[in-house]
């Protein structure tokens, strides 16, 4: 009894430290743009929701994937393409790149998901690079060009976000939309068989559990909120291009989710904003900041493996 009353405790204490946590960073985005420019905010937003999707996957069931960039980057493509040749509006159009990136993550899972460790990875980076090629040769994608001038739109039929104030609004619903949804996954009964297959898969297909169909449904909702990521992100730089669907990308989630700290339920929002802060002042020095982002990599794991939220909620002794 008393384990159990210490271990509803805890859960109280997380969850009101999170629940703090949840209201301070969404305070924290409503009044970014008056000190920020609103674009960079949106770009760190997508990315921010793009690291949380690749975090839902790697840290609370245990798989490692090195392609989710094809997930964000097809998303993208077929967003934009919505928007501009289909003639959609915006909400659909995101609906589009979510659904692609929900469809594309079943087909990968599909064939992945009976694969684990190195295998698994290297089979999600042969398929994401695969596509890769498709999308240089696809006539839609216009190759290196890109789809450009991709048109906002007005949301709803009345909101016109060609406003930069009215795409910030769209941009931050969605993020803490999907992020208060991963939270609930994470916090629900799946997600708790989710830990469980993470820690001990056989015990849990001991207790009946059909672990290949719990990991598939994880790994298709990464993919989706990866797609919501990218669909968005063509909306907010009307522009979908190869760098988005290219092996760097996926390297990338993986950097933001490690140095924001794994495993945490806010680390990769953090991490997501210090990458894209970083990359923003270091644009000047061209290739070289790949090297820098190797550099920290080092460091994280060598000097700081919980990150950046991981090594805060140490010292202050809280679950974030």
């Amino acid at each position: 009894m008393q384990r159990v009353a210490q271990a509803t405790g805890d859960h109280a204490v997380r969850a009101r430290s999170e629940a703090i946590a949840f209201v301070i960073m969404a305070c924290a985005l409503v009044i970014a743009p008056m000190f920020a420019y609103p674009v960079f905010l949106m770009k760190a937003l997508c990315f921010a929701l793009f690291a949380c999707a690749f975090n839902l996957l790697i840290c609370y069931v245990g798989l490692l994937s090195f392609g989710h960039a094809l997930f964000f980057g097809w998303a993208s493509y077929v967003g934009a393409h919505a928007a501009k040749v289909w003639g959609f509006p915006p909400e659909l159009a995101i609906l589009s790149g979510t659904a692609t990136g929900a469809g594309l993550g079943a087909i990968v899972g599909a064939l992945a998901i009976r694969r684990q460790g190195i295998y698994f990875a290297m089979i999600t980076l042969a398929l994401a690079q695969m596509m890769y090629f498709f999308a240089i040769q696809a006539p839609f994608t216009h190759g290196e060009d890109g789809i450009q001038a991709v048109p906002r739109g007005k949301l709803f039929g009345f909101i016109d976000l060609a406003n930069q104030t009215n795409m910030y609004v769209t941009v931050l619903v969605i993020f803490l939309g999907c992020f208060l949804l991963i939270y609930r996954i994470i916090n629900s009964p799946f997600g708790e068989v989710l830990k469980a297959i993470r820690e001990n898969e056989p015990r849990a297909v001991s207790l009946g559990y059909r672990t290949e169909r719990y990991k598939l449904v994880a790994f298709v909702l990464s993919a989706t909120f990866a797609g919501v990521a990218g669909a968005t992100k063509a909306l907010v730089f009307q522009l979908a291009s190869l760098t988005d669907v290219d092996w760097p990308m996926s390297g990338e989630v993986i950097l933001m989710t490690l140095v924001g700290g794994l495993g945490t339920l806010f680390g990769p929002v953090v991490g997501a904003f210090f990458m894209v802060t970083l990359e923003n002042y270091l644009t000047t020095i061209g290739q070289w900041v790949f090297v820098v982002q190797g550099v920290i990599f080092v460091v994280c794991v060598l000097l700081f493996r919980r990150g950046i939220i991981g090594e805060l909620a140490q010292i202050l002794r809280v679950k974030l």
